[in-house]
């Protein structure tokens, strides 16, 4: 079982989020989330993403907003043997990502559009490798009479994953307190995995055994969305639904290379001649079902989920409001490299609260608070690939320069509970933590 991930975990160590959201899918677009979260109640120009049947209530004629945010998170391994503790530091990085609303609203109907980031999002790199790889290629070996105090192990991992989406929103107002919307968001998947696993310096062989991989994956996919929004007096309800993304990403690959040294086959064929070829064969057809997905024009499955979303919100007073949201995203029904997402006990649950207050016209504070639940497995976590439950808090605020333009600044944190994994030499402990800081302009025309 673990050598039918020596490669899987290339393909998924791009399977990143460093935003709020499911395994693959992100929820903070505009950087009202990121001060308050629970945003499914929103009239604002962020309804745009969170809630579109909503836009019917909100500014009559054209909104624009740009948001820009920096993620930033490390995703560590600590490998526990019995002959002690070795930790494996992975930092995972994007730039500053930015999002574009716009929304244009007539009587009782509203378009809109998002673009944005709206699937994991950044790079992760591992500088010293991570444990599977380096333990793998060390058991090889040392089953070709190759221990591992005689080389030294030279191995990094890298990724990346991003997935562009651009969506578009038709609402319209059916009832006075009912309104509905339908819509449609592209995608784009980009990401790539390189990395190598190399034993060399043998004071015999000089290089040993190396694995090498370099793939691009480039991908479409489309995304069904429709919702519904109750408003009436102080109270809103909310329900949005985005059907399963099938991403289907095709490998362009540059590097794809695993074997023994040429000095080590030249040994082998020396010392045993009539057993050698059989053995490299059998290598050799080991390596070759390792890399087979990997090959040039090969596909690999990256489905974003089928997600759920309702809300409450409720105006206490003009200037006190708050909202109550729930997500599931449906990850078990969702494809993955190897049908990965069969590990999984469940899709995702999350719980999301926010209250905001203004404190004059100028002036509005916000905060918020989500417990994101995966359904993991110790069949589903996997070095390069893994993810941990969390709670997450946010606050900010924003300020109205004038009539026109609205200033949204916010921070949040997620902290997250440690994954212990049992295997064949011990255990394993993934962590992470995760911080976004965000500021974004609004202007109504």
């Amino acid at each position: 079982m673990r050598k039918r991930f020596v490669l899987t975990a290339f393909a998924v160590i791009a399977a990143i989020s460093t935003y709020a959201g499911g395994l693959m899918t992100n929820t903070n677009y505009h950087v009202a989330f990121d001060r308050m979260m629970a945003r499914g109640a929103s009239f604002d120009i962020d309804a745009a993403f969170s809630n579109p049947a909503g836009l019917v209530w909100g500014h009559e004629g054209w909104q624009l907003s740009l948001n820009f945010q920096k993620p930033w998170q490390y995703r560590d391994i600590k490998a526990v043997t019995a002959a002690g503790e070795q930790k494996y530091e992975g930092k995972a990085s994007a730039p500053i990502v930015p999002a574009l609303f716009a929304t244009y609203k007539k009587d009782r109907w509203a378009l809109s559009t998002m673009i944005g980031i709206v699937g994991s999002g950044g790079f992760v790199e591992y500088k010293s490798g991570v444990p599977m790889f380096n333990m793998l290629l060390s058991g090889m070996l040392a089953n070709n009479g190759i221990t591992p105090d005689q080389y030294k192990l030279d191995s990094e991992m890298k990724g990346k994953q991003y997935i562009y989406g651009g969506q578009i929103n038709f609402s319209y107002r059916i009832l006075d307190c009912l309104s509905a919307a339908v819509g449609m968001r592209v995608n784009y998947y980009d990401g790539y995995y390189r990395g190598h696993v190399k034993a060399v310096e043998h004071p015999m062989f000089g290089d040993v055994a190396k694995l090498l991989l370099d793939v691009d994956q480039k991908g479409w996919g489309f995304t069904p969305i429709i919702s519904l929004a109750y408003h009436q007096g102080p109270l809103t309800l909310t329900a949005r639904y985005e059907f399963r993304t099938k991403l289907n990403p095709k490998n362009e690959t540059n590097i794809l290379d695993a074997g023994l040294g040429e000095k080590v086959v030249e040994y082998m064929m020396t010392a045993d001649p009539q057993n050698t070829p059989a053995k490299l064969a059998a290598l050799q057809q080991q390596l070759g079902t390792y890399i087979a997905p990997y090959q040039d024009g090969a596909h690999t499955r990256y489905d974003m989920p089928a997600m759920l979303s309702v809300a409450a919100g409720y105006e206490f007073t003009p200037k006190l409001r708050a909202t109550l949201e729930y997500h599931f995203f449906d990850d078990k029904n969702a494809r993955m490299a190897n049908d990965r997402q069969k590990e999984l006990k469940r899709g995702t649950h999350e719980f999301l609260a926010g209250v905001e207050y203004d404190i004059n016209q100028k002036f509005t504070v916000s905060c918020g608070a989500q417990r994101t639940d995966y359904g993991l497995s110790d069949g589903y976590q996997q070095d390069t690939s893994f993810a941990c439950d969390s709670w997450s808090i946010g606050l900010g605020g924003a300020w109205n320069l004038n009539e026109h333009m609205r200033l949204n600044a916010g921070y949040f944190i997620s902290l997250y509970s440690d994954y212990t994994k049992p295997t064949s030499y011990g255990s394993e402990v993934f962590s992470r933590t995760n911080n976004v800081i965000g500021v974004g302009f609004d202007y109504k025309f």
